[in-house]
């Protein structure tokens, strides 16, 4: 086993925020469990992240019960590990690379949410310390990102501003900055074969 998969925030949080309606991948749950099957099948390991904020009071405080995977979301196997982080990467504040190194594992896939940010940080930093990456695009999900003077403007009035960072350009992005370099971009049907899709 020297692969892993990361699925990084794939949780309750982000479903809770008026935002979610305009995510950028509706298959997002069937895309992710595809992956995990995958991995699953071909005896590799699967690596459960959340992102928590304890005593913020807001959707990523585990005191509110959202620090949990999507509904939808393949629940974990025995011995599949759940890492609780507190930064955008996986690697900065748990045991990740610990973990990675005591099972040898080289190759490590990622997805989750959100695309330009915790799933391209945690491909960043690990082409950074050396593992081959790979980047599913098609098992990521993200969300319009508004302009900085847009602060408390509600979800319409974000999609109607021309100064909004879509979701189609944040993915051109995150795919464009990060292939080559950081990364190796891929679909899930690249990785797991036509039949196993949908």
């Amino acid at each position: 086993m020297n692969r892993a998969l990361f699925v990084i925030d794939a949780q309750e949080s982000f479903h809770q925020r008026e935002i979610w309606r305009a995510g950028s991948n509706p298959d997002f749950v069937p895309n992710v469990n595809t992956l995990v099957d995958y991995f699953r099948a071909s005896g590799d390991l699967v690596i459960w992240v959340l992102h928590s904020e304890p005593g913020t009071g807001g959707v990523f405080d585990p005191a509110n019960g959202h620090v949990r995977l999507l509904d939808g979301i393949r629940p974990p196997h025995d011995g599949e590990p759940t890492l609780i982080k507190t930064s955008h990467n996986v690697f900065t504040t748990t045991n990740a690379g610990q973990f990675l190194t005591q099972r040898r594992v080289h190759d490590l896939t990622v997805c989750g949410i959100r695309t330009e940010q915790c799933v391209e940080t945690t491909a960043r930093v690990g082409g950074d310390l050396g593992y081959a990456v790979t980047f599913v695009t098609d098992a990521t999900l993200t969300f319009p990102i508004p302009h900085r003077d847009a602060a408390g403007a509600s979800v319409d009035e974000i999609l109607a501003d021309p100064r909004t960072l879509g979701v189609e350009a944040i993915v051109t992005r995150t795919e464009r900055v990060l292939d080559g370099r950081f990364a190796t971009v891929r679909t899930i049907a690249e990785i797991a074969g036509a039949a196993l899709v949908g």
